[in-house]
């Protein structure tokens, strides 16, 4: 069963944004869900999260779709993917315990449904600790936040 599911026709996104905020860029996941949750949509729920953990799996199974928003030091644009397998790989080099496909994985699993997902990353170049963003990812912030506003307005 799903976990506090009602039924609901209202469109219903939740927002993950997860990294570190004592090392520099890799915060701005946190930063980015924490702007999308100022705009005080009803139909967006937005969480900033040190790192993804499995209990995230029984919100995703009671919302039509999510995104993700994590620092990446492989491009200098912001960069959106629908989750499927051609999305690349970012755990391993930013030390994360877990990934959004693993977590949609869990929820499909536990609870029988996943939302349909992307993941949006954003330019990060410095990962020393430290609470302030680089140029680069400070100015990334704006074009993440716009690709967001598209994602959601299409829904």
């Amino acid at each position: 069963m799903i976990p506090n599911q009602e039924k609901n026709t209202q469109p219903s996104v939740l927002v993950i944004g997860y990294g570190n905020t004592l090392r520099s860029d890799d915060g701005v996941g946190q930063q980015v869900a924490t702007l999308v949750e100022e705009w005080k949509l009803p139909y967006i729920r937005s969480y900033a999260v040190h790192q993804l953990t499995p209990e995230l799996a029984a919100e995703l199974a009671t919302v039509q779709r999510a995104i993700f928003i994590d620092a990446y030091p492989e491009s200098t644009t912001v960069q959106v993917y629908p989750l499927t397998d051609e999305v690349p790989e970012t755990t391993n080099c930013l030390g994360h315990t877990s990934n959004p496909r693993s977590l949609l994985t869990l929820a499909k699993q536990v609870y029988g449904v996943a939302p349909a997902a992307w993941w949006v990353l954003i330019p990060a170049v410095n990962f020393d600790f430290g609470e302030q963003f680089s140029p680069t990812t400070q100015a990334a912030i704006a074009v993440a936040l716009e690709k967001i506003k598209q994602l959601v307005s299409e829904f």
